[in-house]
């Protein structure tokens, strides 16, 4: 549901019909979902401006804390629509359009690996690391069953599945 680096950070299951975009978090991991909202309200408590010089010197050596971003998870087998795919990520997958409807899936089972990716409908599975931060996808339905493939290559962090 969420990838291994995101396990330190706090996370809630995705809503069906939610807007999400590739996050960095500040735990170092490379990419996760997180909710626009969530991040606007993270921007919003950092402008609040502080009153007066000792009170500004005061945060100045210890910050207040702001609200976690909490990382949102997908279960396997949830249906995404992919927005703006990059030209270039669109050619090394045969992708036509900027705008794709794709399925998440977890690629690997192993401990410490990226494994987190979409699928799209001609087979071609791109690790979310892959995607540019502020990439957007939302969230056409929740799906705890996803289908067993037969087969996996990968190559620079694409995979196709084999039949």
């Amino acid at each position: 549901m969420c990838d291994y680096s995101l396990m330190a950070i706090p996370n809630r299951l995705a809503v069906c019909g939610e807007e999400l975009v590739i996050h960095r978090f500040e735990s170092g991991a490379v990419a996760g979902l997180a909710s626009p909202c969530d991040l606007r309200k993270r921007q919003e408590y950092r402008r609040v401006p502080s009153q007066g010089f000792w009170q500004r010197l005061k945060e100045f050596f210890d910050p207040p804390s702001a609200p976690a971003i909490p990382a949102v998870c997908i279960p396997p087998g949830t249906r995404l629509l992919v927005r703006d795919i990059p030209a270039n990520l669109r050619r090394e997958c045969g992708i036509q359009k900027d705008i794709e409807e794709a399925v998440f899936t977890q690629i690997t089972a192993a401990e410490n690996t990226y494994r987190d990716a979409v699928r799209f409908p001609n087979g071609f599975e791109v690790l979310l690391q892959r995607f540019a931060e502020g990439q957007r996808l939302r969230v056409l339905s929740l799906s705890a069953a996803e289908e067993q493939g037969s087969g996996r290559v990968e190559q620079h962090g694409v995979s196709m599945r084999v039949a």
